[in-house]
């Protein structure tokens, strides 16, 4: 009787594990995991190269949930994949997380301080968007509080955040976080679905991009 309940105990992980694969594997559908851009943007990556961008923003909670996720699959991040950060800009109340991204990578700061922001506004409730709050949470991190606010004023980054704003109307987004792969596709991931389901969606579309590529 023992042998028998470990039998199907174990029959019964196999056809879990089987299900999670065959649904890990299952064919992505326009309109349903991605939409096409209407109009293909041009990109930095020659056609060795697949590019991929996230637009996000620091107070949205879908890009907060994604983010750890996106984060593990950057430390394996594929070779042939030339990976970026945009920070969308969808209205003015924006503008201050665009700017704050650009200024931290002015200083070198991205990798130290872009989780940490994500866990201040979503974890500890802070209100960043607020350039005071902002600047004090920034000296409290150990970072030079003038120089960052040199940064954050300057005509630099400034462009930038502008620069940001244009794309996100370029790419037509509706929403964040929105993955653009090879200036051609665009996912949020699955409906319904979780952040590693959107990973999931992500590597096929940077698959479909190779194989497009080498058509050409």
């Amino acid at each position: 009787m023992a042998v028998r309940k470990l039998f199907f105990f174990l029959l019964s992980i196999a056809a879990v594990n089987l299900a999670w694969t065959l649904t890990a594997r299952a064919e992505i559908v326009e309109g349903k995991d991605y939409t096409v851009l209407s109009a293909p943007q041009p990109t930095d990556s020659d056609a060795q190269h697949v590019e991929v961008i996230e637009f996000f923003w620091y107070g949205c909670p879908h890009c907060n949930d994604l983010h750890p996720y996106l984060d593990r699959w950057l430390e394996n991040k594929p070779a042939d994949v030339e990976f970026h950060f945009v920070p969308a800009v969808f209205r003015n109340n924006w503008v201050p997380a665009a700017k704050t991204f650009y200024a931290l990578e002015s200083l070198g700061l991205t990798q130290t301080l872009h989780d940490r922001i994500y866990h201040a506004i979503h974890r500890e409730k802070m209100d960043l968007s607020k350039e005071s709050a902002l600047f004090d949470w920034i000296g409290k991190q150990g970072v030079d509080r003038d120089k960052f606010i040199g940064a954050y004023n300057s005509f630099t980054v400034q462009n930038q955040a502008n620069r940001a704003a244009q794309m996100t109307r370029q790419y037509k987004l509706t929403g964040v976080p929105a993955l653009v792969v090879g200036g051609r596709y665009v996912t949020s991931g699955k409906a319904g679905g979780l952040p590693q389901d959107t990973v999931s969606v992500l590597n096929q579309l940077i698959e479909k991009v190779r194989e497009e590529n080498k058509s050409r």
